[in-house]
């Protein structure tokens, strides 16, 4: 996984659309979308291109090894959103 939405997130779908491969899920026109708290970054989808971080508003997009410390389950939050 090269990039992690944290908890943070306010799903204002900016990421998505900056998104070229559509690693950023749910869409707003998911069923799952009103069910979750947060968008998450498909582990074995991100191209590690960045894209999104710039774009989001919140900076709740951070590469993987830079995660801060007291945020660090969101790495598996992403992940299990796509188990």
């Amino acid at each position: 996984m090269a990039h992690v939405i944290v908890n943070t997130c306010t799903k204002d779908n900016l990421c998505i659309d900056a998104c070229p491969n559509g690693s950023i899920q749910p869409a707003a026109d998911d069923a799952k979308y009103a069910g979750v708290p947060q968008l998450y970054i498909n582990p074995n989808e991100c191209l590690d291109c960045g894209a999104c971080v710039g774009v989001c508003p919140t900076n709740s997009i951070f590469p993987v090894d830079e995660v801060p410390a007291d945020k660090a389950d969101a790495v598996a939050a992403n992940a299990a959103f796509f188990a």
